[in-house]
């Protein structure tokens, strides 16, 4: 019955062989379409792809460089907020010190304003009482009973009282005196080969010349008292004014430093806040180009799997359209085909266990399972090919199980090491960079005051030399002054000289009286240039005068200043050396610091080698391992149950007998 499928059959177009053909070669041609136009759309994918990939790239460039150099700024902005908080603390701390002794100043002059007013009162009243007990004396030993009266005084208290009895002074007065010459005896019988004995004790002519000596004593010791009290003054004044100009320089330097610091911080807010958008746009792109490097290969990978599928679809098919050609030739050779073609139903199982496998290890991109499959095909053909495709497979799940237990194992084991490489990676890095900052604030602060130090003596040289010359300047005014105040002062003279000569010649000598028009005109010209000398001579003392002022009100002013500037560039020039010291003893802290961190990214390094260094992680690991062991259970059940197979099996054979038999 299957002899009548012959030639007759296939001759006709419109016979169900010609339609098998013909459907067979649209499906052909559909699927190269779909190829073509596959492949159309994959390269405008991947053009897309690589031009997001290069504008990403450029702009996670763009955003690293930019944030690099934000936290520059922010590194350096909070350098020199930490350095001017430090000097403004050593500004504060000057400050309360030289007000401090500024008042300690004040109150110990007033102290001895107030000793000396005491002391200078008391001495001026001696010396008055002095001089009115010195005059007494005087005027008594001119009268007759003065002097009898006086002789019986042995010494100056005698003479005192004897005064005090005849109510000549008051008691008092007396006892002030007294205490006088007794204090001044004191003194001198005290010094280095006085004479022992009454110094004072004398008659009356030796008591007024012992009153003298007081009263020249007395006046010494108030003009000692009185210079004294100049030089404290000046002392004081100068303390005052040293003071004074520090407190002044700090306070403007304190200003300056406040207002740095208020400067820097708004700087390094601005930065910090450009810096937090320019790290969220960098987080994004870079998220978008590892999205769009998976998104790719994903699609690399369908597309790759995709034309594979349609290769061998295609070859099936020519395969298949071939096989029916052949069979079709004569219904011998037909028969001979279908009965090649007919499969047992284990042959069904095997296969469909073979695909099953070929689609697990496509779906996956599995090596593994490409050549279990391929293992699988070779022993098909084996007289106990179902025996070796079971062993394979059972093989296959014992050693993805192995190789999961060892995964896990070697997981804990790496994430466990990773931490705590990680940990120690962070800390070093922390600790580095504490230490950077420090030494680059110290770096930026040190420099900063060398270039301040470098400037003020700059300044000094340029205030030197402005000093000299206004020195010299001031020289050649003074000269010139001199020269021209001699020649004033002689033409004034000369012309007063000349008009005395004419004034007295003509007022006196009546015979000239004729000439009174012309003298009176050589007098008023005289006169006028009297004048005009006298003005002269005042404008240029005047000129003389302002210049002295200003030169001597430019030279405290420099003075000052250069006190001022010579105590900045020592102050700066310590600390500076203070600071290259400190940050030198940091670099080596550092380098220390380095060499431990040097050493845990090499281990670090060993472990990512090991542990993440490979294009699959753990969990994807984890689920494809999973994917494949259900897979080649799956497969192994399909060997093992073989009913399913066989009633398909059964149910296509009678389906074709009995279409046979219509036929």
């Amino acid at each position: 019955m299957l002899l009548a499928f012959g030639l007759p059959v296939i001759a006709n177009a419109g016979s169900p062989i010609g339609k098998v053909l013909e459907m067979v070669g649209d499906l052909q041609a559909k699927i190269i379409k779909e190829g073509e136009v596959s492949q159309k759309e994959y390269a405008e994918f991947a053009e897309w792809c690589e031009d997001r990939s290069r504008n990403l790239g450029f702009e996670i460039k763009t955003g690293q460089s930019e944030a690099k150099s934000l936290k520059a700024s922010i590194a350096q902005e909070t350098s020199t907020i930490g350095s001017l908080t430090t000097k403004i603390e050593e500004l504060a701390s000057s400050i309360s010190t030289d007000e401090a002794d500024l008042k300690a100043a004040n109150h110990i002059r007033d102290k001895e304003a107030s000793l000396f007013a005491a002391e200078e009162k008391d001495l001026v009243e001696t010396v008055d009482m002095l001089r009115r007990a010195t005059l007494i004396l005087e005027r008594e030993m001119q009268k007759s009973g003065g002097a009898s009266m006086l002789q019986t005084a042995g010494s100056l208290a005698q003479a005192f009282s004897t005064m005090v009895t005849a109510s000549m002074i008051g008691t008092r007065d007396a006892a002030k005196l007294t205490a006088f010459a007794q204090e001044s005896q004191k003194d001198e019988d005290e010094a280095p080969g006085a004479p022992a004995g009454a110094v004072y004790s004398s008659q009356s002519g030796g008591i007024v010349d012992t009153l003298q000596d007081l009263t020249d004593k007395a006046e010494t010791q108030l003009s000692d008292l009185r210079n004294r009290e100049t030089a404290n003054q000046n002392n004081f004044q100068m303390l005052k004014q040293s003071l004074e100009d520090e407190l002044a320089f700090s306070n403007k330097e304190m200003d300056e430093s406040k207002n740095g610091i208020a400067e820097s911080s708004e700087s390094k807010a601005s930065a910090e806040g450009n810096l937090g958008v320019t790290s969220k746009d960098l987080a994004e792109d870079m998220k978008a180009k590892s999205v769009l490097h998976q998104d790719c290969m994903s699609k690399a990978s369908a597309f790759e799997a995709e034309t594979k599928s349609r290769g061998e679809e295609l070859e099936a098919l020519a395969t298949a359209k071939k096989i029916i050609i052949e069979a079709t030739g004569g219904a011998a050779s037909f028969l001979q085909v279908s009965q090649k073609s007919m499969l047992t139903s284990g042959d069904l199982h095997k296969y469909e266990a073979v695909r099953l496998i070929r689609d697990l290890a496509q779906k996956q991109h599995s090596t593994a399972m490409v050549q279990l499959a391929s293992q699988m095909e070779a022993a098909m053909h084996a007289s106990d090919g179902f025996k070796k495709i079971k062993g394979l497979i059972r093989d296959m799940i014992a050693k993805l199980e192995a190789e999961a237990e060892a995964d896990a194992t070697k997981k804990a084991w790496c994430d466990r090491q990773l931490a705590d490489a990680n940990a120690k990676k962070n800390d070093k890095t922390d600790e580095i960079a504490k230490l950077t900052t420090k030494i680059d604030q110290m770096s930026a602060r040190s420099a900063q005051l060398k270039d301040e130090v470098a400037t003020l003596q700059a300044e000094l040289a340029k205030l030197a030399k402005a000093q000299a010359n206004m020195d010299k300047i001031r020289q050649e005014e003074k000269t010139t002054y001199g020269e021209n105040k001699a020649e004033l002062e002689k033409g004034i003279t000369g012309i007063q000289a000349a008009l005395k000569v004419l004034t007295e010649y003509y007022a006196s000598d009546s015979a000239h009286s004729s000439a009174d028009g012309a003298a009176g005109g050589i007098i008023g010209l005289l006169e006028v240039c009297e004048a005009d000398f006298s003005k002269n001579l005042a404008q240029v003392t005047a000129d003389e005068e302002a210049a002295v002022n200003e030169y001597e009100t430019v030279t405290k002013e420099n003075e000052i200043e250069k006190t001022t500037k010579d105590q900045d560039v020592r102050y700066k020039t310590k600390e500076s050396k203070d600071l290259d010291k400190s940050s030198a003893e940091l670099n080596s802290d550092r380098s220390g610091v380095q060499a431990e961190l040097d050493a845990t990214n090499e281990y670090l390094t060993k472990l990512e080698g090991q542990c993440i260094a490979k294009a699959e992680t753990y969990a994807e690991r984890t689920e494809r391992r999973a994917a494949e062991i259900a897979g080649l259970k799956e497969a192994l059940n399909i060997l093992t149950t073989e009913t399913a197979l066989v009633q398909q099996h059964v149910a296509r054979r009678t389906l074709r007998g009995a279409t046979v038999s219509a036929a």
